[in-house]
């Protein structure tokens, strides 16, 4: 690969090599570079395209008068570039976001060579903030003025970001404990098939008032697609802004109540068709609750909205604005079209003629989209308060996926601030050694910063409204991604990098404004000074105890662990502790043809770190000879327990002996990923309802407290 393409590359962010998980040197394809480049719409594909791409990134900060948006972190010097005709004079000032306005922006005496730029000199002077300027979303302004030419105004977003974000009031001096559920596969006697926001709301109030838990951690809750057939990965959805309806309950729907007695029959008649799947141990299916939920709704929608509630179903819907408005249309026009790429062609623009008509047509199953949102923002709500009530610390803990469906809500009505052509993936790692293709479009860094990273922050306060804590995918993505070009595997892409100054910070923010807990799944390839920057922000980072290991593979003393870290034994990408002890996923990745050596070598090398394991717990006094599989599970949790992190998680699985894994990643049909309902050690489904005397949950439960 020449320097000059290098040197393009670097400026866009491209990786031309770098460090993978084992700690050797990759060299990127010239292929792969060139396709991530023409995703961020540059043209690499000469050398004369190379130079020309060159000469008009250097120009593009110069033809700007100011940054796209600024982003600063309070209290920090911070400095901020102006672009105006050579000898021409600047003034800056800030309007804030409470509508006062600070005018003490000052010049610093710092000299910058002019540059031409088509035809003009252009000269750069630098001003100050001041360095008190409160948190919040503020417009940077400038006049420019000059002898010869009339002054003109211009003005940026300016963001400023909470130095550190701290831990509630209630963790504070004490740690916190909780449990991780995968919310679909915990279903109680009165669920349609599945898990449901009730259920979560039920889970708090137990767990909170009955054993002192902090948190409950569920699976990413964003939206599907109304039509069958519904994806079951809760991390592919088709928006992370807005919610699946099917984990609604029917009926704590207000309107619900005043039902006529033959509609009431009706739902109750459809409420009986689907709870007998409660207690089956069979794959978890969506596309017929969702059915049967639907229909339910479509009948309590018909109940007229007296004054009050309209007026919180209109205050609603203007608070979540455009984004709303576009989800909604995306879902009708699928409801009369089906998959997107079945749509006529002219409704591909959002904001297009022919979507605006078609807004203005299905205006009444726009409306039903949106009703169904309020109606989640209010369950929601109810859950959270619950578990607050029930005393938790944190309460409801989401999680925020890494991206979207390639056909989704937010590909179409974000397609001017995502990557088309290139997948988000990730390079061989622990999980799955052939790398992973997650089909996700990426953020553009370059377009998300033009748009002042006004839709992630929308989205960010979305999903925060009603949280107490978030727990943020991979979020590696906040520094950088692994883009894969389309038509190339998963191991031929490269790391794009992000401002993630700018997206720690705005994250940092919201959760501040919200009282959340932030948690960055931060596994995998990760650079030492990518957890050190989460930590310096107060985001806790995230362990698990299996990959809890020193330089020379041997278990982590449990004093060396982080203390600002959620930690767990286990994660949804693994199988419950019982399944790994015996080896399960690596008779799975065999099965599967995603092992790179042989299922021998695997297997021993599986056992070996077991045996380690076994060692460590043994000389801590923790385990005994001729321990069951449940006394070494509740051994982990007492080495877990012994850590210095701050929060401590058991995963709802663990704690009622399951042993099948929820996903298998880098699969997709392969394994019915995200479809296995929660069971004991065999086989049998656990509702909520049996959950107070699984005897292996108490004994947890009594180590962490402990």
């Amino acid at each position: 690969m020449n320097n000059d393409l290098v040197a393009l590359a670097s400026a866009y962010g491209v990786a031309t090599e770098f460090w993978d998980q084992a700690g050797a040197h990759q060299v990127v394809s010239e292929q792969t570079v060139v396709a991530v480049l023409a995703a961020l719409g540059v043209d690499a594909s000469s050398a004369a395209s190379v130079a020309a791409a060159a000469e008009d990134r250097r120009l593009r900060e110069w033809r700007r008068t100011l940054p796209p948006v600024f982003v600063a972190r309070q209290g920090d010097p911070a400095t901020t570039w102006v672009h105006l005709p050579h000898g021409d004079r600047a003034r800056l000032w800030v309007e804030l976001e409470d509508g006062g306005s600070r005018s003490d922006v000052t010049q610093v005496d710092r000299w910058v060579e002019p540059v031409e730029v088509d035809g003009m000199l252009v000269g750069q002077a630098t001003f100050a903030l001041p360095l008190d300027l409160p948190t919040g979303w503020h417009r940077l302004h400038a006049e420019i003025s000059g002898d010869e030419r009339a002054s003109a105004t211009t003005s940026t977003t300016l963001v400023v970001t909470p130095r550190r974000l701290e831990l509630p009031e209630a963790l504070r001096g004490r740690r916190g404990w909780g449990f991780a559920a995968q919310l679909y596969s915990v279903r109680s006697s009165r669920s349609w098939g599945l898990g449901d926001v009730a259920d979560l709301s039920e889970l708090c109030s137990w767990t909170g008032r009955a054993l002192g838990a902090d948190f409950v951690l569920v699976n990413p809750l964003h939206a599907a697609s109304p039509i069958p057939p519904m994806a079951p990965s809760p991390y592919l959805p088709v928006t992370r802004r807005f919610a699946n309806p099917i984990y609604l309950r029917v009926e704590d729907v207000t309107e619900f109540a005043y039902l006529p007695e033959i509609g009431r029959a009706r739902v109750a008649e459809i409420a009986a068709t689907m709870r007998p799947a409660n207690t089956s141990a069979a794959l978890l299916e969506r596309d017929p609750v969702w059915a049967a939920k639907r229909a339910a709704l479509e009948l309590v929608r018909l109940v007229p909205r007296l004054p009050g509630r309209q007026a919180a179903y209109d205050a609603f819907c203007a608070s979540e604005g455009q984004g709303l408005a576009d989800f909604a249309l995306w879902c009708a026009l699928s409801d009369e079209y089906g998959e997107p790429a079945s749509w006529p062609e002219e409704l591909a623009d959002p904001h297009g003629a022919a979507a605006e008509a078609a807004r203005a047509r299905l205006a009444s199953g726009v409306e039903f989209h949106c009703w169904l949102q309020w109606l989640l923002d209010e369950q929601l709500e109810a859950a959270q308060q619950q578990a607050v009530d029930a005393g938790m610390a944190i309460g409801v803990m989401h999680d925020l996926a890494v991206g979207v469906h390639p056909e989704g809500a937010d590909a179409w009505a974000l397609r001017d601030v995502l990557a088309s052509g290139v997948a988000v993936g990730a390079p061989p790692d622990m999980y799955n050694q052939m790398g992973q293709d997650w089909s996700q479009p990426p953020w553009r860094p370059d377009a998300l910063a033009e748009a002042a990273f006004i839709p992630y922050r929308d989205m960010l306060r979305t999903v925060l409204k009603h949280a107490g804590g978030i727990r943020i995918d991979h979020v590696l993505g906040l520094f950088r991604l692994w883009w894969i070009p389309r038509g190339m595997p998963a191991n031929q892409g490269t790391y794009v990098r992000y401002d993630h100054d700018a997206l720690v910070g705005i994250l940092a923010l919201e959760a501040q404004r919200a009282g959340c807990v932030v948690i960055g799944e931060d596994l995998g390839t990760v650079e030492s000074w990518v957890q050190d920057t989460l930590r310096d922000r107060g985001i806790l980072g995230t362990s698990i105890l299996w990959f809890e290991a020193d330089d020379a593979g041997h278990p982590l003393p449990p004093e060396q662990w982080r203390e600002l870290a959620l930690a767990s034994v286990t994660t949804h990408d693994l199988p419950p502790t019982a399944g790994f002890l015996a080896g399960e996923h690596v008779t799975l990745r065999h099965d599967l043809g995603l092992l790179t050596r042989s299922y021998d070598e695997e297997l021993a090398a599986h056992e070996a770190d077991l045996a380690r394991w076994m060692d460590v717990l043994r000389h801590q006094g923790l385990l005994r000879d001729g321990a069951s599989t449940d006394d070494v599970v509740e051994a982990l949790h007492r080495y877990l327990a012994r850590t210095p992190a701050r929060l401590l998680q058991v995963s709802l699985a663990d704690a009622v002996g399951d042993r099948k894994a929820q996903n298998q990643p880098g699969t997709d049909q392969e394994y019915p990923n995200w479809r296995v309902p929660l069971t004991d050690a065999a086989g049998r489904p656990v509702l909520l309802d049996d959950l107070p005397s699984a005897a292996l949950l108490g004994r947890l439960i009594s180590t962490l407290r402990g």
